[in-house]
């Protein structure tokens, strides 16, 4: 597909795309192995030091913290690239950028030493982010149980989270506790770094999903966890103003690297449909299959165009929470819907790890719940949208 790639974005973004199906592409397997394989870990490593010898490290990043700088408009465009591979976020040092800009506005002098600079670099893994909570309906996270008491000169720390991403590799993680049970509920909250080798911080198990028995998701109980009283990341109980500034941004890279994935996708579906006979002649020829590469292509751009409004505005320093959520939910769909079909169009080895779909198609079906599900998304824009049709309160 011909995309509407700036002049002065091209180069760079053919240099990723060369470098991704070059040297990524072919150890994706490898990779895959990394977390139990020392070969895969190793690996990682070389691709990483070879990412930053061409200039392709942390693109995002701003240049404060050795990153290229990038603009979210101009960002998508190597973003999509890294969200070809799974494992390009982090051989392109990606996977931390929102993290990253959190601890940058809100971290103390402290954590910005000890974490900001070294994930930002690569070199101590990251990030840890414990929000979620089996227990209640965390799209409701004023729920949420996990509670903070300050003894002291130390916070003291007990819950129970869920689904907390690499706390089992992490050096710390963040956590959403109560630490105002008497205020109203979307400022009882606030956000402390725990550094992951703190006493109580027990990591019950590494959660399996969809059959991936060696994934990054971790369930992980607080028993009188005490962290000083400096760990609190931002105001007391400005957990929800920080989630919030955290996620518009992550959802929108998510959805640039979905764009990436779902082109992929797409491109295997179109080389199979065009090389494949039955009945007579190419599955190119047959009007369901083109029926099928017309409807990918036009949600694929339908996308791009809803994700590139929402980098327009985060560039101007509004905050667009319409688009990006609009965005978030017709792009885990967009996701879907195309490697669907590609997995239909090969048929039996589609379904094999013989190609990359079947690992993509359980990625994308996690695309519709992390960083909120679809019907809060849904529900909350709906609200937005409402809002100026609604009579005017007396």
């Amino acid at each position: 597909m011909d995309l509407p790639v700036p002049e002065h974005m091209r180069p760079l973004r053919e240099r990723m795309l060369a470098f991704l199906t070059e040297r990524v592409y072919p150890v994706e397997k490898t990779l895959e192995r990394g977390k139990l394989d020392p070969e895969g870990g190793g690996t990682l490593r070389r691709l990483q030091d070879e990412a930053k010898e061409a200039g392709l490290w942390a693109l995002g990043h701003p240049t404060s913290m050795g990153g290229g700088g990038l603009p979210y408009l101009d960002y998508l465009y190597v973003n999509e690239v890294v969200g070809m591979s799974e494992y390009a976020i982090y051989v392109f040092g990606t996977h931390t950028l929102h993290d990253c800009l959190m601890l940058d506005r809100y971290a103390s002098e402290e954590w910005r030493d000890k974490y900001l600079r070294p994930m930002a670099d690569g070199d101590i893994p990251g990030p840890s982010f414990g929000m979620t909570e089996r227990d209640v309906a965390s799209s409701d996270p004023t729920q949420l149980r996990t509670a903070a008491v300050l003894d002291g000169d130390e916070w003291v720390i007990n819950g129970h989270k869920w689904f907390t991403t690499h706390a089992h590799s992490a050096r710390y993680t963040v956590v959403m506790a109560r630490t105002e049970p008497d205020a109203p509920p979307h400022k009882a909250f606030s956000m402390i770094i725990v550094p992951t080798d703190t006493p109580g911080y027990d990591i019950v198990r590494t959660i399996p999903v969809m059959g991936e028995t060696d994934g990054d998701h971790c369930e992980v109980r607080y028993d009188d966890v005490r962290v000083p009283a400096g760990n609190l990341l931002g105001a007391r109980g400005a957990a929800f103003a920080i989630a919030q500034q955290r996620l518009l941004p992550g959802r929108i890279f998510h959805v640039m690297r979905f764009l990436g994935q779902a082109q992929r996708a797409f491109d295997l579906l179109c080389e199979r449909a065009v090389s494949r006979v039955a009945f007579g002649s190419a599955l190119a020829d047959k009007q369901l299959i083109q029926k099928m590469v017309f409807d990918s292509a036009a949600e694929i751009q339908s996308t791009r165009l809803l994700v590139l409004e929402a980098a327009r505005r985060l560039d101007a320093g509004e905050e667009p929470r319409v688009e990006v959520g609009i965005a978030k939910v017709m792009g885990a769909a967009m996701l879907h819907n195309v490697i669907d079909r590609a997995i239909q169009v090969y048929g039996s080895i589609g379904l094999t790890a013989d190609l990359p779909l079947e690992r993509m198609y359980r990625q994308a079906r996690f695309a519709r719940l992390y960083d909120g599900p679809d019907e809060t998304h849904v529900q909350n824009v709906a609200r937005m949208l409402l809002r100026p049709y609604r009579p005017a309160t007396p």
